[in-house]
């Protein structure tokens, strides 16, 4: 059987048999949680409320009025310890309410029977709803979900395609979701639809997931509209570009996005936060995220409250290892190495992957042998190892003529380089160049 796929990525080791099979836990509710006011793409938010302010599970804490943003909601029952900057698992410090818990709630809210369909809300009535329960892209880039669900009346939306690749090694949070949460997804898809005015929907699944695809497929029979595709297991089958190009064979342009091709693209577990939002009248307070990696005592797929401290999600695991240890928020392809285990779960954290001392390598690099492995790999047809001296040396205009800012960061040409050039690390860095030279030619 032959599987829709991209041209070029790659195929790494995926390590994902620790946790494919193991169902979604509840993990303990914390005793303490740290909300960020920024967990998006956008505008950070504004606090609500005040040190010593009482607070109830579900109660929004953060908001402001920009159009790409997303507001924050309390994940318990407590009173606020704090507003101030807290370590923040993407780096440096942010603004964030710390929220003591009180025990007065142990579940979480219930909320109110949301409507029995989608037939008495209208597409303004959704991306509102959709809005004010906090929710952002769940396969890691946290963008609003309403801004995607608001294209421009210019670009019309054909074709709405749900992302089940989860195409980043160890992760299996999404897998699980579609084998366990298979209808609540289904559902949701068909209010993105109705949402952007849609005329199909396809979910995109690799073919590693063999039981997620054969549930999705006997279930979306009582949802019209809905195809599923089986894709080729690669890496990175998962991204936007790769996905479009791969179900509808779309080649979304340079520096565009995918509403230019008539598509919107959302996450499985977007589309499970959105049925939960509408259905249940839920926030975004808690999320599924895998905890993995041969430094995890007992690897598990757990249903996280928002807030919690990755030193409590790993305990909820047997902790760790004994020996040196690496820890990662996300997959290991893209995912942010973790100075701090004190830093919060946000709605971004698809998982928490800790390596042992053996996996774990200080080597620096080599000078470029110029074997063009990079160049085969890159999923954008870009030539990293161009790219990436350019950032490195801050050649601003030599990086933008050669397509620096197209790359998706997605580690490609890092994890095949024999030479073991941090070249996406140095790609970031030009990145950073271009947009500070276009910001003083702004400001001039």
């Amino acid at each position: 059987m032959a599987f829709k796929t991209f041209a070029h990525g790659i195929h790494p080791e995926y390590h994902k048999e620790a946790t494919a099979h193991k169902g979604i836990e509840k993990a303990p509710i914390p005793s303490k949680v740290i909300i960020p006011l920024q967990q998006h793409i956008g505008k950070p938010c504004k606090a609500l409320v005040k040190k010593g302010e009482e607070v109830v599970c579900g109660q929004k804490i953060g908001d402001v009025e920009a159009f790409i943003s997303s507001p924050v909601h309390a994940s318990v029952t407590g009173k606020v310890l704090s507003v101030e900057p807290y370590p923040h698992p993407l780096g440096g410090k942010v603004e964030a309410v710390v929220i003591q818990r009180t025990g007065e709630e142990e579940e979480g809210p219930q909320g109110n029977p949301g409507p029995p369909d989608l037939d008495s809300l209208t597409p303004e009535e959704i991306r509102k709803r959709v809005r004010e329960a906090g929710i952002v892209g769940m396969g890691g880039a946290t963008f609003p979900t309403h801004v995607k669900l608001s294209p421009p009346e210019n670009k019309r939306i054909d074709t709405v395609i749900i992302n089940g690749c989860e195409c980043e090694p160890y992760l299996t949070a999404d897998h699980r979701l579609m084998v366990e949460e298979g209808e609540g997804v289904l559902w949701g898809a068909l209010a993105i639809k109705k949402a952007v005015g849609a005329e199909r929907i396809y979910i995109g699944v690799e073919e590693n997931k063999m039981d997620a695809l054969t549930i999705l497929k006997q279930k979306a029979s009582a949802f019209p509209g809905i195809e599923v595709v089986a894709l080729e297991t690669k890496y990175p089958q998962g991204a936007e570009k790769m996905l479009i190009k791969a179900i509808l064979d779309r080649d979304v342009p340079v520096g565009g996005l995918p509403m230019d091709v008539g598509v919107v693209v959302q996450n499985v577990g977007t589309a499970f936060a959105i049925y939960r939002a509408l259905k249940e009248e839920r926030p975004l307070i808690e999320r599924v995220v895998t905890v993995t990696g041969s430094g995890i005592r007992e690897p598990k797929n757990l249903l996280v409250r928002i807030g919690t401290p990755f030193r409590d999600v790993i305990e909820a695991c047997g902790g760790m290892k004994e020996g040196r240890k690496k820890v990662i928020m996300g997959g290991p392809m893209m995912g942010i190495a973790q100075m701090d285990l004190d830093v919060p779960v946000i709605k971004g954290t698809t998982g928490i992957v800790v390596f042992g001392e053996e996996e774990i390598e200080l080597d620096g690099y080599e000078p470029c042998i110029r074997c063009a492995s990079c160049v085969e790999a890159c999923p954008m047809n870009l030539m990293p190892l161009k790219i990436g001296d350019f950032g490195r040396l801050h050649m601003v205009e030599e990086f933008k003529a050669y397509g620096g800012m197209a790359c998706i960061e997605c580690g490609c040409c890092s994890f095949v380089c024999p030479s073991k050039r941090p070249l996406v690390h140095w790609i970031r860095i030009g990145k950073i160049r271009v947009r500070e030279a276009e910001r003083k030619v702004g400001g001039s």
